[in-house]
């Protein structure tokens, strides 16, 4: 399946990468390590995370406070928001 990021998505991931990097150098690598293994999971099991809204999934990272929500349409998985898991949900679960 094809991956595609809103414009937004990418926005947060980029912004992620950079905290961290600032923070301590190399956590923003291993950021963007741990995100994009969620990404070939999500490619390889694009059913297997659960429903938040009707058209909308989650994956949890696993070392982040973080979540990828995207959706599936026709043949490919739309990447709406990367976000901290404190965020309040109504910032970003309308993109879908």
């Amino acid at each position: 399946m094809n991956i595609i990021f809103l414009p937004v998505a990418q926005q947060e991931l980029d912004q992620t990468i950079e905290f961290y990097e600032e923070q301590v150098p190399g956590l923003g690598v291993l950021f963007r390590n741990e995100f994009l293994e969620a990404i070939d999971f999500i490619r390889l099991y694009p059913e297997g995370h659960q429903f938040i809204t009707k058209h909308s999934r989650k994956c949890l990272l696993r070392k982040f406070p973080y979540l990828i929500l995207y959706g599936i349409i026709d043949n490919a998985i739309i990447i709406s928001a990367v976000a901290h898991q404190h965020r309040h949900p109504r910032s970003y679960l309308n993109r879908n």
